[in-house]
C-alpha cells in the first residue's frame, strides 16, 4: 500500500506574541542561549517566507501549521489543489490571520520545477523545508515519467533539483536555510552507489530507507559546498523520530484518528510520538538562529520522541567520498548543472 507524497532568523525579526488559537498558543521567545528552546513559544517571524514541500499532510502539515503561527508567509508545495485548500482551511481555523499560499509542485516531474519556482513570485525565500515524500510497502517497483524509481525520484532527486532552482531566492534572504527532512530509517541503511534506484534488487522498505539516506547525505554535502564557496545560505538536516498517525492530534480536514486507534496506540506513546511533535525538530531547524549548517536535529529521547535536540551525525550519512559520488550521479540523473547557483556573501541576487 502506498502513502501519498507527503532559518535562520534575521536579527530584525520581531518577538511579539503570536497566537494560534484558544486551545493552542505559541508565544514569542527571545533567541538567546539563556532561554531554552520551547516548542510552544516560537520566535515571531513576520516578513519571512517559508516553503514546505508536502505541506498539505502528515509531518509537513504540522510544520506548516507551526510556522504559520510565527506570522511568516508559508507556502504549501504540493500537487493536489483540493488537498492544499483543505490544509490551508485547517491551519486558518487554528491560526487566525495565517498567511498561506499553495504552490503547485510535482517533484516526480523534474521538467516542471523551473515553472513551479517562477510561480512563487517572491523576492526572497528564508527557508525551504524538503519534506515531501512517498513510500511504498509492497512491490512492484514503480517509475516516474522520467524513468526514475519513484521513491528515489521524489524523496531525493526532486528535492536535489528544486534546491538549485531556489538558489537565487534563498541567496536573496538575509540568511537563507535549506532544511532537509530525513528519517530514523536511514540509520540502518547504506547507499549502493551502483544501484541507487534499486533496479537490480528492489525491496520497498529498504529502497525507502536508502532514498531518505540519499536526502540526508545530500543535506550534509550541500552545507560543505555552501561553506566552501562562502555562501550565506546554510543546509541543516532534521528528522521527526517515530511519528504515528494514531498518536497525532486530529485535524478533521486532513486526518482524524478514531478513539479505538488512539487507545490502541497508547503503549507505543512510551517510545514514539505523533506527527505534531514530529514536526518540532524541523521547525527548530528553520527558526532557531543558533542552529548551524551541517547539523542534525531530532527528538531528544533516543531519537524517537520528545523535544528537539542536536544529534551526532552518523559517519555513513556524511561520508564525503560517498556524498561526492551521489552528488555527481544526481546531477546526471536530474539533468541539472554541477554548480550550486548560490551567491557568495556580498554578492546576493537582487
Amino acid at each position: 500500500m502506498s502513502r501519498a507524497p507527503r532559518s535562520t532568523t534575521p536579527a530584525s525579526r520581531s518577538t511579539t506574541p503570536v497566537s494560534r488559537s484558544t486551545t493552542t498558543t505559541f508565544r514569542s521567545a527571545p533567541l538567546s542561549r539563556s532561554v531554552p528552546w520551547d516548542v510552544h513559544r516560537l520566535p515571531a517571524a513576520p516578513g519571512s517566507n517559508f516553503l514546505v514541500t508536502g505541506g498539505n499532510a502528515g509531518i509537513g502539515y504540522f510544520v506548516a501549521e507551526q510556522l504559520a503561527a510565527t506570522g511568516a508567509l508559508v507556502v504549501l508545495g504540493c500537487r493536489d489543489a483540493a488537498k492544499a485548500d483543505a490544509a490551508q482551511a485547517s491551519i486558518r481555523s487554528r491560526v487566525p490571520g495565517a498567511r498561506l499560499r499553495h504552490l503547485p509542485l510535482d517533484l516526480a516531474d523534474l521538467s516542471s520545477l523551473t515553472t513551479a519556482v517562477r510561480g512563487l513570485d517572491l523576492g526572497h525565500l528564508d527557508a525551504v523545508v524538503h519534506n515531501a515524500g512517498v513510500a511504498f510497502d509492497d512491490p512492484p517497483r514503480r517509475e516516474t515519467g522520467d524513468g526514475h524509481e519513484v521513491m528515489f525520484a521524489v524523496n531525493h532527486l526532486g528535492h536535489f533539483a528544486l534546491t538549485q532552482r531556489l538558489a537565487p531566492l534563498l541567496s536573496a534572504a538575509p540568511a537563507g536555510r535549506v532544511v532537509t527532512v530525513g528519517s530514523f530509517a536511514a540509520r540502518s541503511e547504506r547507499l549502493d552507489l551502483d544501484d541507487l534506484q534499486s533496479a537490480r534488487d528492489y525491496r520497498p522498505k529498504r529502497t525507502y530507507g536508502r532514498s531518505k539516506l540519499a536526502q540526508m547525505s545530500f543535506g550534509f554535502e550541500l552545507d560543505r559546498r555552501l561553506r566552501a564557496q562562502g555562501a550565506t545560505v546554510r543546509s541543516v538536516v532534521a528528522h521527526p523520530g517515530g511519528a504515528l498517525d494514531s498518536l497525532t492530534p486530529s485535524r478533521p480536514a486532513i486526518r482524524a484518528s478514531t478513539p479505538g486507534e488512539r487507545l490502541r496506540a497508547l503503549p507505543a506513546g512510551l517510545v514514539v510520538q505523533g506527527k505534531e511533535a514530529g514536526a518540532w525538530p524541523i521547525v527548530r531547524a528553520v527558526l532557531d538562529a543558533e542552529v548551524e549548517g551541517g547539523q542534525l536535529w531530532g527528538p531528544r529521547v533516543f531519537g524517537l520522541r520528545g523535544a528537539p535536540r542536536r544529534e551526532p551525525v552518523p559517519s555513513h550519512m556524511a561520508d564525503p567520498a560517498v556524498a561526492a559520488r551521489l552528488w555527481d550521479a544526481s546531477v546526471y540523473l536530474a539533468g541539472v548543472d554541477q554548480e550550486l547557483g548560490f551567491s557568495s556573501a556580498g554578492r546576493r541576487f537582487s
